[in-house]
């Protein structure tokens, strides 16, 4: 399983989505996630929510992850519209490959697969049926309210050429023991080692028990 540290690897709150939590996943062997919002006048900002003065730039974080090599798996969130340029002109800039760009409107993506980004799809309970699933080259699996992630999707789209990312349902204030046993269960089975990711504050947790 490659775990996705939910917006770095934090204590408290205002930790999320900082360079210094974004830095510490690296140094802990996880991939990230992380939230892309228009800063103006060309600039990305690292911010869930509508950004602050504390808010770090994207360019400064892509530019960290160049400069020490890293190949983690990037899942970069998207919150704002009509980002793709400045974004793809930062992935040419500092030769980012391991990444995707997912949960965009759908005219966005359009405009990122249009560009030639990575993106991923959505599915979930309100989206059964994924959107541009053919141009996609992943699929974000998010589980709400019930867990219906199985054997047969999460194969079905592997057969597929999808790269998977799943939700894990603590991002959700749910209990997850149950549908991590689950996931490891179909990943030992079929052999699946390092082709699914979980997105998950559980960091430490998931590590210990995937790994193990």
């Amino acid at each position: 399983m490659q775990i996705l540290a939910h917006r770095g690897f934090w204590r408290e709150k205002k930790e999320q989505n900082s360079l210094a939590s974004l830095a510490k996943a690296f140094e802990m062997g996880f991939g990230i996630e992380t939230d892309l919002r228009d800063g103006g006048g060309g600039n990305l900002l690292l911010s869930h929510d509508i950004p602050t003065s504390l808010s770090e730039k994207a360019e400064e974080f892509f530019q960290f992850y160049h400069a020490h090599s890293f190949h983690f798996p990037l899942a970069l969130n998207i919150k704002a519209d009509g980002l793709q340029k400045h974004l793809l002109e930062f992935i040419k800039r500092y030769k980012i490959k391991n990444y995707f760009v997912f949960d965009m409107s759908v005219p966005d993506a359009l405009l990122y697969l249009k560009e030639g980004l990575n993106v991923f799809t959505r599915q979930s309970e309100y989206e059964k049926e994924p959107s541009f699933y053919e141009e996609a080259c992943g699929v974000w699996l998010d589980e709400f309210h019930t867990h219906y992630i199985d054997e047969k999707l999460i194969l079905e789209h592997l057969e597929n050429g999808k790269q998977i990312a799943i939700v894990s349902p603590d991002l959700h204030k749910r209990s997850y023991e149950k549908e991590w046993e689950e996931y490891k269960k179909i990943i030992t089975k079929h052999k699946l080692y390092g082709k699914i990711m979980l997105c998950t504050d559980k960091v430490l947790e998931a590590k210990e028990f995937f790994n193990d």
